[in-house]
């Protein structure tokens, strides 16, 4: 079950000519080709939102940590003053 060999491809090629013409064959790999290439540059974007997502929602939380640490530090100098 490999690959086919020189006779069969030519039956191959000989059929998908008979079916689409020789004229639609570029056009159907030209499509063909600018799917794939809008389907990567649309898998690049996925990843560079959900790194830049990741990014943004660490800070958040970092920037919470901050927060809750100085919230404590003030409570707990409210404490000792009064």
């Amino acid at each position: 079950m490999g690959m086919p060999s020189g006779m069969e491809l030519f039956v191959i090629v000989a059929v998908i000519v008979l079916l689409f013409g020789g004229k639609k064959i570029p056009e159907l790999a030209k499509g063909l080709g600018q799917g794939i290439k809008n389907f990567k540059s649309a898998v690049k974007d996925d990843e560079t939102t959900v790194a830049s997502t990741t990014a943004t929602t660490s800070e958040k939380i970092e920037a919470e940590e901050v927060k809750t640490a100085t919230e404590a530090k003030v409570n707990a100098t409210e404490t000792k003053t009064v």
